[in-house]
């Protein structure tokens, strides 16, 4: 039977997001995994030097209350990697609600340790890239304590469309880090060699916009998504599965550099 324009739309529309959902959450497992394998395993053995393979402000001797919160922010971190997508599948929601909840109390509860934690390590310990990525960083953290107040809020109201908008939104947010990430990776896989910036210093004027982009670019693509989900034009929903279409293929290509660039080769 010959579909009409709109169901077509609707379909397409949702086979992409689909797409994007599977790409995004294998990404995401996979750095789950890279955070348990490096940091997890390494405080297991009693190695926290190791923590220092990244970042040299990692792990210091004798800031007992830093690494403290350090160790939990990574801890968190795998946790709502893990938790985060999985909050969004309907059908999780609709025939395990309980799950549903109480993961979503622990995800809330670790938006908040993450926002928090971030803005002391940012600011007590101190972020490569300088006063610029502090403030970044703690944009990013007020965007995901923001968020999580709106979809407790609206969950608490029974508003559950509302509810769920904010919960993209807060997810999106929490994966700030790795989208940075992939998006950086995307670079290198594309110039072959280091461009923008400075590898030593990790400083330069790429880095200063990658900063900015992977915290508000996917803000504007879930609001565009929403958008386009709830309106009656099968153009807005073609227009915005084209455009996810080749944002996941992008993602896709960082995804893969990171694995084989950086996450594996460091475990």
């Amino acid at each position: 039977m010959k579909q009409s324009p709109q169901s077509l739309a609707i379909r397409s529309f949702r086979n992409i997001t689909r797409f994007w959902f599977v790409v995004t959450y294998l990404g995401q497992l996979v750095f789950a995994y890279y955070i348990i394998m490096l940091y997890g395993r390494s405080a297991a053995q009693g190695n926290f030097e190791k923590w220092n393979t990244v970042n040299p402000h990692f792990y210091q001797s004798g800031d007992g209350m830093g690494n403290f919160v350090f160790g939990a922010h990574v801890a968190f971190a795998a946790v709502i990697t893990i938790l985060g997508p999985l909050q969004l599948i309907p059908a999780i929601r609709k025939k395990v609600p309980r799950l549903h909840r109480i993961s979503g109390r622990v995800y809330i509860f670790a938006a908040f340790l993450m926002g928090t934690g971030g803005l002391y390590l940012t600011w007590v310990r101190g972020a490569v890239g300088g006063l610029f990525a502090q403030v970044v960083i703690s944009i990013n953290a007020l965007i995901i304590l923001v968020s999580a107040c709106f979809a407790i809020r609206y969950a608490m109201q029974r508003k559950i469309n509302l509810h769920n908008q904010w919960a993209v939104h807060l997810l999106l947010a929490m994966s700030g880090v790795w989208f940075f990430r992939i998006f950086l990776m995307l670079w290198l896989v594309i110039h072959k060699k280091p461009v923008g910036f400075d590898p030593e210093t990790f400083t330069g004027p790429f880095l200063t916009f990658l900063g900015i982009f992977v915290y508000i670019f996917p803000q504007a693509v879930a609001a565009l998504y929403f958008r386009a989900k709830f309106s009656g034009a099968p153009a807005k929903k073609w227009s915005f599965s084209i455009f996810l279409f080749i944002i996941t293929l992008a993602m896709a290509v960082g995804i893969f550099g990171a694995v084989a660039g950086m996450w594996l080769p460091r475990i």
